[in-house]
This record gives C-alpha cells, sequence and structure tokens, in this order.
C-alpha cells in the first residue's frame, strides 16, 4: 500500500515537502554576522549565518558546519576550529547561530605574577569552542555554502587602553564615592563577573587603600567599586580617610595595551575628585587679632627697634573633624618689600583651639604691615581662614 502510494505521489511534492539538501550553487545566500568589529583577547564571539537553503527539514532544528564538505571554520592567525556547528535558532528559521570564546594568550593582566588565562583552541559547536589569539590579531569566520562557494566574515582582535573616574567630580563627606573602570581586557571570563583592583587615596591619606572593583555583568569590561569616608578613624578596607576639602585619587593599573606600547607596558590611569563641605573652606579655622608680647610673655603695645617681640595669634578649629593647617605671617614694610616670612605646620582636631607664636626683631622705625594667612599646606594653598592684617609702628 504504502510503496503505491508513493508511486502516484508527483515528485514535484516530495521536493516542495522538503527545502533542497544542497543549496542552490546559483543563489549563494548565506551571509555572515559578527556581534562586534573589534574583539578583545577573552570576548566570547556570537555567529549568525542566515541560510535558508541548509533549512533541509521544517519540521525539526537544523545545523550546518559539521559537514566537512560543507564546513563552518572559524580561525585566528595561528589557530583554527574546523568544522564547528551552528544550530537553527528555531524551525524552518534558515538562521543558523553558535558561539566561541577567545581564551587569549599567556600573560599577567593583573600584575600578581600569575598568568591570567588559560589558551586553548577546542570544541566542535555551537557553543563550546575556545579559540587561541594574539593581541594583535583577527578573526574569521568562513561557511562553504557550496563546491567551491565560500563565504567569509572578518574582525579585529585588539586591545584597549582602560578609563577610570569617579562618578561625580564632587562628594560632600557623608556621601558613598563611586569609582568606574571600563577595560574590556579585563573581561576574562564572559561567563561570570571579574574582579580589578584600584588604589583610592587622598590628601589627608596619600597611602589610602586598595579595593576591588567588581565587573557590573557577565561581559560588560565595565566594573564598579564602592568606598565611604572618615574624619575619625584611618583608612582601612573600603574606607578612606578624607576630609572637606580633600582631593581623592583613584588609580588604575592597565597592562593590557595596544600598540604602540609593548605587551609587557604598563601605564597608570587616574582620576580626581574633591570631598566638598557644607562649611565654605575660609571659615574651617578662625583667627584671632594679632597681638604683641614681650620675652615675658606680657602684652605690650609699643614696639621698639632692635627689641625682640612676640607675635602672638590663636587659631581655632571649626569642625567636627581633624584638620591640617599651615599657618604663615608675612611682614612687610610700608614700602610693599617683605622683612619676615616664617610658617608653622600642625594639625587641629575637632574644635582645638591653639595658640601661635613667632619672634621677631625689627631692624628700623617705621610703619609696618603685619599680615596671617592659614593655608592647607604650602603646596596647597586653599585657605582654610580669611586673612588677617594688623598695621604696627616701630618707634
Amino acid at each position: 500500500m504504502k510503496r503505491t502510494l508513493f508511486a502516484l505521489i508527483p515528485l514535484v511534492i516530495i521536493a516542495n515537502a522538503y527545502a533542497e539538501q544542497i543549496p542552490d550553487y546559483n543563489k549563494p545566500y548565506a551571509p555572515i554576522y559578527l556581534d562586534k568589529q573589534v574583539y578583545t583577547w577573552t570576548d566570547k564571539i556570537r555567529i549568525t549565518i542566515v541560510a535558508p537553503s541548509w533549512d533541509e527539514n521544517e519540521h525539526a532544528i537544523d545545523s550546518i558546519g559539521d559537514d566537512p564538505d560543507y564546513a563552518v571554520k572559524i580561525s585566528t592567525s595561528s589557530h583554527r576550529l574546523k568544522p564547528y556547528k551552528l544550530t537553527e535558532t528555531s524551525q524552518s528559521s534558515g538562521t543558523f547561530t553558535g558561539e566561541v570564546t577567545l581564551s587569549g594568550f599567556l600573560h599577567d593582566a593583573n600584575g600578581d605574577g600569575e598568568f591570567d588565562t588559560a589558551p586553548r583552541t577546542t570544541g566542535g559547536g555551537p557553543t563550546n569552542g575556545f579559540l587561541e589569539t594574539d593581541r594583535d590579531d583577527g578573526i574569521t569566520v568562513s561557511f562553504e555554502f557550496a563546491d567551491g562557494v565560500v563565504l567569509t566574515q572578518s574582525a579585529k582582535v585588539s586591545w584597549n587602553v582602560g578609563h577610570i573616574e569617579f562618578s561625580k567630580p564632587n562628594y560632600l563627606a557623608e556621601d558613598q564615592i563611586i569609582i568606574k573602570i571600563n577595560d574590556p581586557d579585563m573581561n576574562l571570563n564572559p561567563e561570570s563577573p571579574d574582579n580589578v583592583e584600584v588604589d583610592v587615596s587622598s590628601d589627608s591619606d596619600s597611602v589610602g587603600v586598595s579595593v576591588i572593583a567588581t565587573e557590573t555583568d557577565d561581559e560588560s569590561g565595565i566594573f564598579q567599586a564602592a568606598i565611604s569616608l572618615t574624619q575619625s578613624s584611618e583608612s582601612s578596607g573600603n574606607r578612606l580617610y578624607a576630609v572637606p576639602g580633600d582631593t581623592m585619587t583613584a588609580t588604575y593599573h592597565d597592562r593590557t595595551l595596544p600598540p604602540p606600547y609593548s605587551i609587557s607596558d604598563e601605564i597608570e590611569l587616574k582620576s580626581l575628585s574633591v570631598v566638598g563641605a557644607d562649611v565654605p573652606s575660609t571659615k574651617r579655622i578662625s583667627i584671632t587679632d594679632t597681638y604683641f608680647a614681650d620675652a615675658s610673655g606680657n602684652q605690650i603695645s609699643e614696639l621698639v627697634r632692635e627689641k625682640q617681640v612676640q607675635i602672638i595669634t590663636h587659631i581655632q578649629n571649626n569642625q567636627d573633624y581633624q584638620q591640617g593647617f599651615t599657618s604663615i605671617m608675612q611682614i612687610t614694610d610700608e614700602n610693599g618689600a617683605v622683612v619676615s616670612l616664617s610658617w608653622i605646620a600642625g594639625k587641629l582636631v575637632q574644635a582645638q583651639r591653639f595658640e601661635l607664636s613667632q619672634s621677631w626683631t625689627p631692624k628700623h622705625s617705621g610703619e609696618y604691615f603685619v599680615e596671617t594667612f592659614v593655608w592647607k599646606s604650602l603646596d596647597d594653598t586653599t585657605p582654610l581662614s580669611e586673612n588677617q592684617s594688623q598695621a604696627v609702628t616701630v618707634e
């Protein structure tokens, strides 16, 4: 019965029931698509080939590439996967996909003295392939669509210069500090989030802390770290000692650099952000009026040339945390020439009041101006108080 039935069915019906097993030589329609134009050394490559002629069975999930006569080959300059099977996305879609993970080459990417990759070339598809690659390389995917008809698509492989930044140019002391690093080369495992290390310091703590930044998802190549600030204890863990007015510095070491850098080169990438405060800079420390005293500490109202005096002033920390400072005293004559310049550096704890005393022996009679400045330091001239100026007469 069955044999008789098939004998009665025209051959054209059989041809329409299933697509041809070998595609039309005159219509080599099978474009190859890659999900990126440039990959880094440990990326995952997603391959798509649109080949309706290879949809052999409209009722099943077909595959291409694993037939040695019509192979899909995936290669770098020195390694190759062949044949490599791609599978249809759904029944009769005619679209075939697969993935290959680049496994790089032996290299210490984070500076810990150990290799961070496991180079290997293995797998037959559609998602289990690993392919070794160099820093400056290329990926070529080819598909022998039909006898003598080979279609190809290529992409570059290259390292990148990373980038680091604070999420904001300034923060308040109570804010959470967010640091972001963009370095696709450190997406070493596209199946899970990776980590990188970033150093964070402040003006008040030049050593700072080293913290871990974690990749935002499995293969984003974007890493993020969060730290908090303290004004009452030492830096530790993800906590950095920094006071308002400090500049924070985040440093990331990039060891996966493109040409003209060599493979062994390393650069420091930095980003800066400022710790702000509700208290204006010039209100952080107060200076009382300046007065003069003799060698016994008794206040005097008259200054005499060639007689040493003490110039005394008081400063007070108006904040609830320690503040470093440099107090500078400058004395000029009536012509504006500097006749004396001295400074004292130190730290004031919370709300501390401190007496400053500096000696001066005027050489000549005349009018003088005594000016007092309080800066963060001699290197950082950010004023912590209003300047004080007082005119005096030397007899």
